[in-house]
């Protein structure tokens, strides 16, 4: 079904509001829920999906981990890589030598904004790849080895 098969276009008239919402507020960085606008602007689950759909068509928002939809501004320097790889560089950054606790999932969940199912799984395959130890409750997880680095190509 196409955008336009919306009765009047209500999704882009919400989505209109929506952006001078984010354009007013630059603190904002999340996008209203699909509940938030079915309860505020009395539309169905898919009227606010689409609306949803044409801010991202616009680039104003771009969907994260855990479903959500966050706000994309000009100039935001966003970091595509998967999570996996942005915390094994946790180990470089903060200087965690081999036997160090690698940072509580709290922790973690806060400094990447991610949930902790999203930070499990990320957490799993560190574990896999032999770079942490595994998770047990009560005890911190440890880093078992370095990560590779890669060589820069120069004299």
């Amino acid at each position: 079904m196409s955008q336009q098969a919306s009765p009047r276009g209500t999704f882009l008239k919400i989505a209109d509001v929506i952006r001078e919402r984010i354009q007013a507020d630059p603190k904002m960085t999340e996008l209203p829920t699909a509940a938030d606008l079915m309860g505020e602007f009395n539309v169905s689950r898919g009227v606010a999906l689409r609306v949803f759909d044409a801010l991202q068509e616009q680039g104003i928002a771009e969907r994260v981990a855990g479903s959500r939809l966050r706000v994309v501004r000009h100039g935001d320097a966003v970091d595509r890589r998967p999570l996996s790889e942005r915390l094994t560089e946790v180990i470089t950054n903060d200087q965690l030598p081999v036997g160090a606790a690698f940072p509580s999932a709290t922790k973690l969940c806060a400094r990447f904004h991610v949930s902790r199912p999203t930070l499990a799984k990320a957490l799993q395959k560190m574990e896999a790849a032999g770079l942490l130890s595994e998770s047990k409750q009560g005890r911190a997880r440890t880093v078992l080895s370095l990560p590779k680095r890669e060589e820069s190509a120069g004299p």
